[in-house]
């Protein structure tokens, strides 16, 4: 065969990702509160989109992207309006007995970036809460002076959130500069500030500073502290003989062992704790069930033509390339939003119908569920499903979930073909560890067979996995804690 160039002609078929299709995967995978800034950047970018007032009449004609009118076209003339004798008292009459109201969603009274339109912003009065740094630098300054505040400053800084110091002393006082005893000597001192135990470097120390506090550190308590892995394993008689003492006196010593608080720091916050925006709201009504996109937190894009006729009228041939290209993006982004918010209505209608059992009777009447499904029960992409459940949380009577929650692998029926979902399960294990006697704790084959007995084909190796996953211990270790409490 010779070696040589020649030309061939191959016909072949592939997917091409398009930067417009990636956008809308991409829109698809976002948070309500994610999207908001991807649309904040977008408003930036593009000259030619514009974020419609939070109160436009949903039925106009700017809805879906049309020309955005100045503001003062369309605001009614309010002062007019009251002053007018024209309307009757049949005018303000409402009819309480209509399914919907076009006031009455969850959303409507939140504004254009997620605030309310009318009301009072509780928590911009919410005083700032002192973070334990905050706390102990202060006390630094009250207590040190020169060389050592320096000192007490970098100690402090290294204490975490809980109260402990994470840092190696010799290492801090070669950094320094200075002999190891002065950050020692530094070190006792903070361990003296308020909260008790703050500075410790492990839980012993931590427990022993606020036994010194409370003038109970005599030798029997300083060697239980000193063991306190048996105190954990509950090996009574073992420590009765380490320690020299009798049940009573050691009854009272893990009595006072347990008010001593493991984590001081935590008394003291941190950051704010930001409240969880859901993206969906779920509701039941007379005809069924509604499912509502959460839109206070996003603005409703508008392409505004107008602009773009006045630009493109005295623009050069470069421009007017360029501002074809911006009201193309801003027609498929305004498109790839509508598409968006259609597909997660539908998933979710689709999420609702399968478990309406939990929206109706709670977690016990979870059913087994997978994306495969939802999948197949709406016609798309099991891939498209994930995406769309993804960071993204629900609404309802029964609290805030998050989407991927109401997707759990089934436990089958030990009678017939039905099956129930393993967050039923874990929620009914919960209730029988709950409700144990200490007199009579359940073991995990005790519990494998009680379920079994209502109904439910589980092994004892399932049920450590789920009693495990809820941060629950063995029989053995329960026991001990109910003879702790105790």
């Amino acid at each position: 065969m010779a070696l040589g160039p020649r030309l061939d002609l191959r016909q072949s078929q592939s997917l091409v990702m398009t930067p417009q299709l990636q956008q809308a995967i991409k829109l698809l995978a976002l948070s309500n509160l994610e999207l908001e800034a991807y649309l904040a950047e977008a408003l930036e970018g593009n000259p030619l989109l514009d974020a419609a007032p939070a109160d436009r009449d949903e039925g106009g004609a700017d809805e879906g992207g049309e020309e955005a009118l100045p503001a003062a076209d369309v605001q009614p003339d309010t002062d007019a309006a009251l002053s007018s004798d024209a309307g009757t008292a049949d005018d303000l009459d409402v009819d309480f007995a209509e399914e919907r109201f076009h006031h009455d969603s969850a959303s409507d009274s939140v504004g254009l970036s997620g605030e309310a339109s009318e009301g009072i912003d509780f928590d911009s009065f919410a005083e700032h809460e002192s973070t334990l740094h905050d706390h102990l630098l202060a006390q630094v300054g009250e207590r040190f002076g020169g060389i050592e505040a320096v000192v007490a400053a970098q100690l402090v800084a290294l204490i975490d959130e809980a109260g402990y110091l994470r840092a190696d002393l010799s290492e801090l006082a070669a950094q320094l500069g200075v002999p190891l005893a002065l950050v020692e000597a530094v070190l006792a001192g903070i361990q003296t500030f308020d909260p008790s135990g703050v500075g410790a470097r492990d839980l012993a120390e931590c427990i022993a500073i606020q036994a010194r506090e409370a003038d109970r550190y005599d030798p029997a308590m300083a060697t239980m502290i000193a063991h306190l892995d048996l105190v954990a394993k509950g090996a009574f008689p073992q420590l009765k003989r380490i320690c020299g003492v009798d049940d009573e006196d050691l009854a009272d010593m893990i009595r006072e062992l347990r008010g001593y608080d493991p984590r001081p720091g935590l008394k003291f916050g941190g950051d704010a704790v930001q409240a969880v925006v859901p993206d969906l709201y779920v509701r039941q009504t007379a005809k069924g069930w509604a499912v509502e996109v959460n839109s206070g937190t996003l603005p409703r894009l508008l392409v505004n033509r107008r602009y773009y006729a006045e630009l493109a009228a005295g623009a050069a041939a470069k421009s007017k390339a360029w501002l074809s290209e911006q009201l193309a993006g801003a027609n498929w982004l305004v498109r790839a939003l509508d598409q968006r918010q259609r597909t997660i209505v539908k998933v979710a209608s689709a999420i609702v119908k399968q478990q309406e059992g939990f929206f109706l009777h709670g977690v016990a009447h979870m059913r087994p569920l997978t994306l495969r499904q939802v999948a197949e029960d709406i016609g798309m992409h099991e891939s498209t499903v994930s995406r769309v459940t993804s960071n993204k949380y629900l609404s309802c009577a029964r609290g805030l979930f998050e989407l991927k929650y109401f997707f759990s692998s089934g436990i089958s029926a030990t009678e017939g073909d039905g099956a129930v979902s393993a967050e039923a399960v874990k929620s009914r294990i919960k209730a029988m560890i709950e409700a144990e006697d200490a007199k009579a704790i359940l073991s995990d084959e005790t519990i494998a067979q009680k379920l079994s007995a209502e109904g439910h084909d589980i092994a004892r190796r399932t049920v450590v996995k789920y009693r495990e996953a809820m941060g629950y211990g063995s029989s053995v270790q329960r026991r001990r804690q109910k003879a702790l409490a105790g």
